[in-house]
Formats: C-alpha cells, sequence, structure tokens
C-alpha cells in the first residue's frame, strides 16, 4: 500500500493519544521517551521518523527526550557511528540536553541484577553452542527443547557466570540463558539468551567486560532506570514486548516502561535495511555513508536536503500502527516545497553550447540586472555580465528540431533571460560533425527582454557569460535503485546505472565559485543545487539536491 500526502492527518496518531490519556489520568506526570540507536552505523531516513516522534512527543507534552546509545554489541560499534549519530540528531533539530546516556552506563547493574535472576531460578548457563540453542529452540509450529543444562543449581550457574566475566572461558563457550518456557508460542519467552562471552575493545569501556548484554536484557533494564514512561519501537519489536515486561516484573527496576509499537517506514527507491546500507558502503557501490545517494541522514545533508523538509515529510506520512510503503515522490514534494521559497536563484550551465553574437561590439560588456527570489523582493538583485560570446545549455538548440520545440534553432528568435533577444543564422560543427558553436545577432532594443515592438517569443533561455562566468564540476543524482521495490537479497542487481552524472565542464556564476556557503541554491530551469565538501575555491563541486520536477520515474517506468 501506498501512503498519500493527505491520508495521514498531521499532528495527532494513536501514540500521541495514549500520551494524552496518560497524562489526563494522572498515570504520568511528565512523559519521557528516549531515541535508542545501536551505534553500529550512520542513521537513515527511517530513524528521522523515530527521532521526529520521540522527541516530538517530549516537546509536546512538556516532557524529556532521552538519546540513549545502545551500545552492546562492541564488535560492530565506533565512536565514528556515535558523533555521526549525536550530529544527525541536532541537525533535524532536537537536543537532548544534558540527557545523554549509554547502555554501557549500567553494565554493573544489568549484572548484578542476572545474579539475581540466577539466585531466583530465572536464569542458567547453558554450555551449548549458538548453533544447538538455534536447533532447540523450535518453529512457529512446533515447541523448543529443554537445553541439557537448564537443571543446573543455583551455585553451579552462578559460579561459572562469574567466571564468564573473568573471561575463563573463550567466546561462544557458554551463554547465561532466561529460563522462561521452552513451549511458548512467542519464540522470544524460549530463553532467551541475556549474556554472551565476547572479547572485543569497546569504545566507553575499554576491555573491561568479556561477557556483554543482549539487546532484549539491556534495552527494557535501561529504559527503567532512566525513568522513560513511553518506550516507542517499531513494529518488529511487538513480539519482543512480552520479554520486555517479563524481565521488568522479574528484576527491582526503579520504574515500569511500557513499550508501543509503530510501523516502521518503507520508501519506493529505497532500501533502509542497515544490513544492505553497510554493504553499500563496503562493497564500494557508493563513497560513504554520506554519499548524497545513501537514504542516510548524512547523506541527505550532504546532498543539501533542508531539516526542515525531513521533518515536514515525517509530519505528513503520520504515525500508523500498519506497515506500508511510502512514494518517494513525497519526501522530493516537500523538499522541492520548502526550496521554492528559501532557495535563492542563479544561472549556470550544466552542458555548455558557445554562442557568439555576431553583432554586438568586441572587447566589450555589460551588466544586467537579475532577481534574486522572484516572490522575495527582500532579497534583492545582483548583476550579471553580458558580451559577445556566451554559453548556452547544448539542450537548447536544436539543428532540426521537430514542431513544438521552442527554443534556439536555425532562424529562430527566443529570449535571453535578463537579456536580449537573440536569432541563430549559422551552425558551426567540429570534424566529427558535432555542433560546437552558434553564430548568432542580437537586437538591442529588446534590452531587458521586451521588445518595443511587442513581438514574442516562445522561450526564454538561461546563458552565461563565456569570459567572466567559472568552470564547475556538478554532480547530477538520481535514485540509487532502478527498481520501486527493489529486492534487499540482491540488491546489487536492481542499483541504478544512472544513478550518478558527473558533469565537469559546466559553468557558474563567479559569485556562486566564490561564496563558501552551504545553503542550497537554486539554478535557474535545472534544480536546487548546494555545494559540495570536495569543492575547493579553484575547483567548485557542487551537487544536485533535486530537480525542479520528477523525471526519473518517467525514464524508468514504474519497475
Amino acid at each position: 500500500m501506498t501512503v498519500e500526502p493527505e491520508a495521514a492527518e498531521a499532528g495527532r496518531d494513536f501514540i500521541r493519544d495514549i500520551v494524552q490519556a496518560d497524562l489526563d489520568s494522572k498515570r504520568h506526570s511528565q512523559i519521557v521517551t528516549r531515541f535508542p540507536p545501536e551505534p553500529n552505523g550512520y542513521l537513515h531516513i527511517g530513524h528521522a521518523k523515530s527521532i521526529a516522534l520521540n522527541f516530538g512527543i517530549a516537546q509536546e507534552f512538556s516532557g524529556r527526550c532521552n538519546l540513549r546509545f545502545d551500545d552492546t554489541n562492541p564488535t560492530r560499534e565506533e565512536q565514528e557511528y556515535i558523533d555521526s549519530i549525536q550530529a544527525d540528531v541536532k541537525w533535524l533539530g532536537y537536543d537532548w540536553g544534558t540527557d545523554l546516556h549509554y547502555a554501557s552506563d549500567y553494565f554493573e547493574r544489568l549484572y548484578d541484577w542476572a545474579e539475581g535472576l540466577i539466585r531466583a531460578g530465572l536464569a542458567y548457563v547453558d554450555d551449548q553452542s549458538q548453533e544447538e540453542i538455534r536447533l532447540k529452540r523450535g518453529t512457529l509450529t512446533e515447541p523448543g527443547q529443554n537445553s541439557p543444562f537448564r537443571g543446573r543449581s543455583v551455585d553451579e550457574n552462578l559460579d561459572l557466570f562469574r567466571r564468564m566475566k573473568a573471561g575463563e572461558f573463550p567466546n561462544g563457550a557458554r551463554v547465561l540463558r532466561a529460563k522462561i518456557d521452552m513451549t511458548s508460542g512467542n519464540i522470544n519467552l524460549r530463553d532467551p539468551v541475556l549474556y554472551r562471552i565476547l572479547r572485543a575493545t569497546h569504545p566507553r569501556t575499554g576491555d573491561k567486560w568479556a561477557i556483554y548484554p543482549s539487546y532484549d536484557y539491556a534495552h527494557g533494564q535501561s529504559d527503567a532506570i532512566e525513568g522513560v514512561t513511553h518506550s516507542i519501537c517499531t513494529l518488529e519489536f511487538e513480539d519482543h514486548r512480552p520479554l520486555y515486561d517479563w524481565l521488568l516484573d522479574k528484576l527491582p527496576v526503579p520504574s515500569k516502561p511500557h513499550q508501543y509499537e509503530f510501523a516502521r517506514l518503507n520508501l519506493t527507491y529505497t532500501l533502509l535495511s542497515k544490513r544492505v546500507l553497510t554493504e553499500l558502503v563496503r562493497g564500494g557501490h557508493v563513497a560513504g555513508w554520506d554519499d548524497p545517494r545513501m537514504p542516510t541522514i548524512a547523506g541527505l545533508k550532504r546532498r543539501g536536503v533542508p531539516p526542515a523538509a525531513v521533518r515536514e515529510f515525517v509530519k505528513r506520512i503520520g504515525v500508523a500502527k500498519a506497515n506500508s510503503i511510502v512514494d518517494v515522490g513525497m519526501l522530493e514534494f516537500c523538499i522541492r516545497e520548502i526550496l521554492n521559497r528559501t532557495a535563492q536563484r542563479r544561472m549556470a550551465v550544466l552542458r555548455p553550447l558557445k554562442v557568439v553574437i555576431e553583432n554586438y561590439p568586441e572587447g566589450t560588456s555589460e551588466e544586467l540586472e537579475a532577481i534574486n527570489h522572484p516572490d522575495d523582493p527582500a532579497a534583492g538583485t545582483r548583476k550579471i555580465a553580458f558580451g559577445r560570446e556566451l554559453y548556452i545549455e547544448q539542450d537548447d538548440f536544436m539543428e532540426n528540431p521537430p514542431k513544438k520545440f521552442f527554443r534556439l534553432s536555425l532562424g529562430t528568435e527566443v529570449r535571453l533571460r535578463y537579456a536580449y533577444f537573440i536569432k541563430c543564422h549559422e551552425v558551426v560543427k567540429n570534424a566529427a560533425g558535432e555542433v560546437i558553436e552558434l553564430r548568432c545577432t542580437y537586437d538591442p532594443a529588446t534590452k531587458g527582454g521586451n521588445a518595443p515592438d511587442g513581438r514574442k517569443v516562445k522561450a526564454t533561455m538561461h546563458w552565461l557569460s563565456a569570459a567572466q562566468s567559472v568552470p564547475a564540476e556538478i554532480r547530477v543524482y538520481n535514485p540509487l535503485f532502478a527498481k520501486s521495490s527493489p529486492d534487499a537479497g540482491n540488491f546489487a542487481a536492481d542499483l541504478n546505472p544512472q544513478s550518478l552524472e558527473i558533469l565537469k565542464d559546466a559553468r557558474i556564476e563567479p559569485d556562486v565559485a566564490q561564496s563558501t556557503s552551504s545553503d542550497v541554491m537554486q539554478f535557474e530551469r535545472q534544480g536546487y543545487f548546494v555545494r559540495d565538501k570536495d569543492s575547493t575555491p579553484t575547483h567548485p563541486v557542487f551537487n544536485r539536491t533535486i530537480g525542479l520536477r520528477d523525471t526519473f520515474a518517467k525514464e524508468v517506468g514504474k519497475g
């Protein structure tokens, strides 16, 4: 199912209704939410939905939202990811204040509580291998089998668990499991693993620990320690909720949070699996986590997507209980809507074709006035140079045009934006028969783009002075996948070979080249563009944020 823009009622959803009811009934005096990423990769736009939901609820209901890193697997976690996650949350416009936490802050308490479960006969050390545990866990239709080590005494389990902590055993030799019910219809309750032996250097605790808690064990207890009232997760954690509640009931936790599930974000032409994103980076399919083709927040930022557009997109799609697929066109609509209001206008020629105006005086030039934003007079104007030699877009000329081609061709007259009417009378070609130059004339009486005799033209084209424009590299990005529903299991087969086009001979206005601003601008008739981090004073590089209209879907079909 695809969600249309009008399908979601912005600002209201079932979770906010629950929060309001809890406040009205005095169940909670203050709302506490949390955003709990695992620092094993960069955040993507699906996380933006969760960030906006958790921080948004805290803001709307005068509560607080913690940023907590669930850092329980040091083999996959890096400080780079921790830093990037904090930067991404702030870029989206949210702030956790002093409420920055880590599951590793609670490792001592979690360990002590695990010993308490052993003493209560609710946990045991299992010597089976990971594969043996998996095979004996059963299926959705068949119950699991008890471990042969399930009957160990409390003393033996405590001794083995302490020796696991002391680092006496190799990785994978033993685990600590909860003793719940191997016949449960919910597989998550079939004696889940609480601790595993894992010798790896942790980004924060170093080599202090030889054992680490599982996500399921650490997550709910961290919520309880932090006083979280509403633990908001995506739907894949719905079957984990009984375990979440079981642990809270059996442990001496200081509070009892409740878990609520909502539908995760799924976008057309996009994969949000962290595994796939990691493989895209490691396999060299993209230029890193912040490649502008990536759906990561870092990628969106580098591409020039404004954070306000992401927030508006999340607001429009709403929060639902059932999974659905959102058309990426809705995100693009939000991006265009914001940028159309905020982006100043400039001119750039992406694929230059030289124009010589033969009746314009040689060795002279003039300055013309151009507006910076058609709907914002306060944005002012700027001066642009006009001279005998110009550049226009290659696509704006055809030697033998079809009937409905209204741009420049032999014998036709067009308007150059902010400048004059020009007419083409000669085409210059190279040895290969390619058009490399146009010979034209201009009408001096049409300065400013209007003819005093009232004659009309059917096209207005952008252009740049050949002498005063500056060379630049333009990177034109399209969707990373060519299919609307790419296959996560074989994602490489669905990659779009036209996801990136690099134009090395583009031309831009001098002030654009000289500026170091990170603001997005509209290159007139081309789209929205932003300076890339690879840009230098002598080699400007700009990324296309988005085109003025969607042409990609028409080109590749709705595959």
